[in-house]
């Protein structure tokens, strides 16, 4: 629970009244950083200082790594039932729900997204995944193989040890982008309302290059779960290599979307960016992230946002035309940006090549079917990607040929925690969510047993 010097009572700007904790979370317990360093927190709307929060140092690092390691041995975990451990995701999913509306304030407040969105999309997305696990804690069986007469071997599934993601069976440490820290805090109470065991998942706060880092090479650390830009997940591969970490990496995209002249243009234009990486809406919807109609908030960062502008600067000395949106200001303040559209633009653009992360779109021709595949593979990337079409024969064939994680066929960005998720090329290792994404989070070992008698 929150103790008093490490939480604030902030009234957010929708008006919701609610108990921010500031401090690390380990081993059940909210505690300050040993070096008594803060991350500020901005509100990327009005650029305003929201709150400081408590910055992990690699000592701290160390403990959280240590109570995840004691956790994962204790009786408390260890051998706690399958179906209680259902039970506690149970619990957890429907506090999620009792906090939906203040979880949501808090990640629009801290990252700029509508809250509309938070509110009706992130928090059922939450409160179903943990449902969909809890189903899964009882159900992991293992396989007998009947080798001959007088000898058959069977396995079992065990917990990988100390991760970076909370999935059941293992024990956490999750560090949270240090841009947008404060909703996993909130979140971090709650796993202490529904029960679960001290030190089975613990928050630390932090820049990704130091307290990142210090997980990735941690010895005690057994796998990494990363989501974020190609650049760094390279360097986290670099660093985990010296303890053969087992990594998952969600990274970058650029998200092609295929529209063929048989396609339901209203379905194809009102999804415009497949994965919900490059989106364009009315430039009118772009404001306030608490109002009502926003589409588009502002950046989560200063950083971002001038990213962002400096790509529009891009495509137009490499030649593209600027068909709407830019880089004009939207409002006296906070990061926003008008969705730029892009036409005229070649594959050897930089604007074709790299992923932006933002509402940047760029729009080229095609003939063929051939041509269209080619122009969807011609990056680094593989994510998302759509195709848009009548054709269900054809949708399905260039549906095969595109090389990437996932592919939506006349939708896009349909998300759901039954669907595996994750990309292929540079766009990460490994998936989460469904079935496979338990794959990562379990060991197989392969027990054999010999009963021919020595008489």
């Amino acid at each position: 629970m929150a103790v008093d010097d490490l939480s604030v009572q902030l009234t957010a700007p929708n008006g919701r009244l609610y108990t921010q904790p500031t401090g690390l979370y380990i081993n059940g317990q909210w505690i300050k950083s040993d070096d008594g360093v803060t991350l500020a927190s901005t509100d990327p709307a009005t650029e305003k200082h929201i709150v400081s929060v408590q910055s992990g140092s690699k000592s701290d690092i160390d403990k959280a790594v240590a109570a995840a390691r004691a956790a994962l041995k204790a009786p408390a975990w260890k051998n706690f039932q399958s179906s209680d451990r259902g039970r506690l995701l149970y619990r957890l999913a429907d506090l999620v729900d009792e906090h939906r509306e203040t979880l949501a304030t808090i990640e629009t407040w801290d990252n700029g997204k509508p809250y509309t969105v938070s509110l009706h999309e992130d928090m059922a997305e939450v409160a179903g995944t943990l449902r969909y696990y809890a189903g899964f804690a009882d159900k992991v069986f293992g396989q007998v193989m009947e080798l001959s007469p007088d000898k058959f071997a069977y396995t079992v599934r065990e917990p990988v040890g100390v991760c970076g993601q909370v999935i059941p069976g293992n024990t956490v440490v999750l560090k949270p982008a240090e841009q947008t820290p404060l909703s996993i805090l909130y979140f971090a109470n709650l796993l202490a309302y529904a029960g679960f065991p001290p030190g089975v998942v613990n928050v630390i706060n932090g820049p990704g290059a130091e307290a990142g880092a210090a997980l990735a090479s941690h010895p005690d650390v057994d796998k990494i779960a990363f989501t974020g830009s190609t650049g760094t997940a390279r360097e986290i591969m670099r660093t985990a290599a010296g303890t053969l970490k087992r990594l998952t990496l969600e990274t970058g995209g650029k998200s092609p979307l295929i529209v063929f002249e048989d396609a339901e243009l209203d379905g194809a234009v009102a999804d415009p960016g497949a994965g919900g990486r490059e989106q364009v809406r009315e430039v009118s919807r772009v404001g306030d992230p608490f109002a009502e109609g926003t589409f588009q908030g502002p950046q989560v960062t200063r950083a971002q946002h001038e990213r962002i502008l400096r790509y529009i600067d891009v495509g137009v000395q490499e030649g593209a035309t600027l068909e709407k949106g830019g880089g004009e200001r939207v409002g006296e303040r906070g990061f926003f940006v008008r969705p730029a559209v892009f036409t005229s633009v070649t594959p050897q653009m930089r604007i074709f090549q790299e992923e932006v992360f933002g509402p940047f779109v760029t729009i080229m021709p095609f003939r063929t079917e051939e041509e269209a595949v080619a122009l969807a593979n011609g990056t680094q990337y593989g994510l998302g990607s759509a195709v848009f079409t009548t054709n269900l024969t054809r949708a399905h064939r260039v549906a095969r040929a595109i090389e990437s994680g996932m592919v939506w066929i006349n939708s896009s960005n349909d998300c759901d925690w039954r669907i595996p998720f994750g990309g292929v090329k540079q766009s990460g290792i490994g998936r989460e969510l469904g079935e496979a994404g338990l794959e990562a989070y379990s060991n197989i070992k392969a027990i054999h047993v010999n009963m021919k008698s020595k008489l």
